[in-house]
């Protein structure tokens, strides 16, 4: 068995493509590996800024012999068929095996050295590779038919156990020699095998590995940090990115002017991690620090001071741009900057973000004047939604996009707006995915849902809704933001009221008085193209689908998620999830799969009776009879009562008395008896025992 390596050097690599770029090698190699008949086992995969390497160990010296039978015409087809098979196999006749009429032919293919599969592979890996991004190259980059790569590529070492693997791509030759540090050790290095490819470059100032230089990152600047009585803002997205743009890296901790830190430290963090790749520190106090944390590619003979000192005026010119932007837009408020949201388009068919303030202002009001949002002041509701998007036109959200919300927060708090609506203003967005922060305030509540709702059912009545894995308005993740709003904080929304009320928002909208000719033209279409009674169908089993989806990914299973939405008229999220858990926990009981046993039974009955023709018996026939008719007449105004007054562990309850007299009721009786007013009269008794069921949730869909 013997190693082999690869490496395929070149230009710059980009530190967002070296993950996909390792991934992509690995793919390849073992394609090309297995379609010649070759086993890998674990590979070794490793990328630097200007390389990536394939170390496979334990690899056999050659492929094994082969034998390929291939079935070919019946002795009896017409000669055209067996010659197009003689052709195709490059055999003659007399080497078929006929059997039982049947030609067949078996074609013994000897190993290869694998030194050889390599040198054929090699090339096909470069040249099949798939980059995010590519170029071309060079003289020969007038055609179409020359090589692509991310960047040149310069050098190409193949070598298998000592061996060097001859092969070429687009003129450059594989070799054993290398380049260690671009600055520290820039010349030629020869690597003699696999195994001492990763210390040859450590010498020469490359560590080859990137999850040991991600490593070296980590604990560096953490150190520098803690060195200076300062603690590192973790960032392993930094981590990674900085592992990608160094081969020898060196953490080193400098320091700006104190008076930067006067701009929101998110501000600071961002432009720094954006623009730099710089980690930022916190003080003793836990608040953000005037230190960060810069990643040097070589050892400097100074220790770094002269890389700190350019990284410093560097982050200094970025941060005053900052607080240029900073303080200019604090010269105008925001409810000054909102008035300008109506040259912004937020969709051509629903109007401008100015359109959509106005309808999610009006709409936030109504769920705190509905009581929807408890303890929620109407007129803060509505002032906090005309403000929440004042940001987008500001000139640090122009630099910073992703600052939006946050920075209108800022805003408000700085003019002297209250806590309460700066708060909605910074965290209306949220949430924004799976363990983001979930608005608790009431005024925030009220501003996240009415923003998602809005935008939910506009896309929906345009007909822009998701389909398939596309949902370019991330529609999924909005009607997730809301459902998580309304489990957190216990809300009680009835869907179709509250989308019927987000809905005329628009129709209020497309009825503004003062239209010119064209734009009434427009608002009739867009009138007639938003059906409400099909709106409420879609948004509500679009809700429907993605609680399904939450609640499976919570562990509930999607079972008893369908048998409480089978009984349909139930909008309200967070009673329809209480009954769906209450369901759960009885149904984890013995109570709970007896008495599912137990329905499944009736249901059958009753569904191979069909229609019954009779008078039912006056009195019950037997004491197993009476016995059902007593728990029946208890049980069902019992889980009915319980189930209105939203004691879904109650109702459960109730259920659960029926368990005994039910079992003791078939293993008493005999349904279908031939007197035809006693079986009439048990059926009976059976669909009043499916129904008292049906009331709590739908058995039927639930499996076991």
């Amino acid at each position: 068995m013997t190693d082999f390596l690869l490496e395929l050097r070149s230009e710059e690599i980009p530190a967002r493509m070296q993950a996909g770029a390792r991934a992509e090698l690995e793919k390849l190699f073992r394609a090309q590996l297995s379609a010649a008949g070759l086993e890998t086992g674990d590979l070794t995969i490793w990328s630097t800024p200007r390389r990536l390497a394939l170390i496979a160990k334990g690899l056999p010296e050659a492929t094994a012999a082969v034998s390929e039978e291939l079935k070919g015409p019946r002795s009896s087809a017409p000669p055209q068929a067996l010659e197009g098979f003689l052709r195709k196999t490059g055999l003659t006749q007399d080497q078929l095996e006929d059997r039982d009429g049947v030609y067949f032919a078996v074609i013994d293919k000897p190993g290869r050295a694998t030194a050889e599969v390599l040198a054929e592979a090699i090339p096909s890996i470069v040249r099949a590779f798939a980059w995010p991004k590519s170029m071309r190259w060079g003289k020969d980059s007038a055609s179409s038919e020359s090589l692509r790569w991310v960047r040149p590529l310069s050098g190409i070492v193949a070598i298998f156990g000592e061996e060097l693997v001859a092969c070429e791509v687009s003129g450059i030759s594989a070799g054993f020699a290398t380049r260690g540090h671009r600055f520290h050790c820039p010349g030629e290095i020869t690597i003699g095998s696999a195994s001492d490819y990763a210390e040859k470059l450590r010498a020469c100032h490359v560590i080859v590995d990137h999850e040991e230089r991600q490593s070296i990152i980590r604990d560096g600047a953490a150190k520098a940090a803690t060195d200076a009585g300062l603690a590192l803002v973790e960032d392993e997205g930094l981590v990674i990115e900085n592992a990608g743009l160094t081969e020898w890296p060196v953490p080193l901790l400098g320091r700006f002017d104190e008076a930067f830190l006067e701009v929101p430290p998110e501000v600071i963090q961002l432009t720094a991690r954006v623009n730099q790749k710089y980690f930022v520190v916190n003080g003793a106090d836990g608040k953000l620090a005037n230190g960060f944390v810069c990643t040097a590619n070589i050892d400097a003979v100074d220790g770094g001071a002269e890389i700190v000192a350019g990284n410093r005026k560097v982050l200094a010119a970025r941060l005053s741009d900052a607080r240029f932007f900073w303080e200019q837009d604090r010269k105008t408020k925001l409810e000054d900057h909102a008035k300008k949201l109506n040259r912004i388009t937020f969709h051509e068919k629903l109007g401008t973000v100015a359109d959509k303030v106005e309808r999610v202002a009006t709409l936030a009001e109504w769920l705190a004047s509905e009581g929807i949002v408890p303890n929620c002041g109407p007129a803060l509701a509505r002032q906090a939604a005309e403000l929440a998007k004042a940001d987008l036109v500001t000139e640090m959200v122009g630099e910073f996009p992703e600052l939006q919300g946050l920075m209108g927060g800022y805003y408000a708090r700085a003019e002297g707006l209250s806590d309460v609506v700066a708060d909605a203003i910074r965290d209306h967005y949220k949430p924004v995915g799976q363990g983001d922060d979930v608005p608790t305030a009431p005024v925030t509540v009220a501003v996240a849902l009415a923003d998602k709702l809005d935008t939910l059912v506009g896309f929906f009545g345009i007909q822009e809704r998701p389909t398939g894995s596309r949902d370019p308005f991330a529609l999924r993740r909005a009607a997730l933001g809301v459902l998580q709003i309304l489990l957190q904080n216990g809300t009680r929304l009835g869907i179709e009221t509250t989308v019927s009320r987000a809905a005329k928002g628009f129709v209020e909208q497309w009825n503004h008085h003062g239209m010119s000719e064209t734009e009434s033209a427009v608002a009739d279409a867009r009138l007639k193209e938003f059906n409400l009674a099909q709106l409420l169908v879609d948004v509500s089993d679009f809700f429907a689908d993605r609680l399904k989806v939450q609640q499976r990914e919570a562990g509930v299973r999607h079972d008893l998620i369908d048998a409480v939405f089978a009984l349909g008229g139930e909008d309200d999220l967070v009673r329809l999830l209480a009954r769906v858990k209450a369901l759960q926990a009885f149904m984890a009981t013995e109570d709970g799969s007896n008495l599912l046993a137990g329905y499944k039974r009736a249901a059958n009955i009753l569904k191979q009776a069909g229609e019954v023709i009779g008078t039912a018996a006056a009195t019950p026939p037997t004491d197993a009879d009476a016995a059902l008719l007593v728990a029946l007449d208890t049980a069902e105004p019992a889980a009915s009562a319980a189930v209105a007054e939203e004691r879904f562990t109650d109702a459960m309850a109730a259920l659960a008395s029926l368990r005994a007299p039910i079992d003791a009721f078939f293993d008493g009786v005999m349904v279908n008896d031939p007197d035809e007013a006693v079986r009439a009269y048990r059926l009976g008794l059976l669909a009043r025992f499916t129904g008292a069921v049906h009331g709590v949730a739908d058995f039927s869909k639930i499996e076991g």
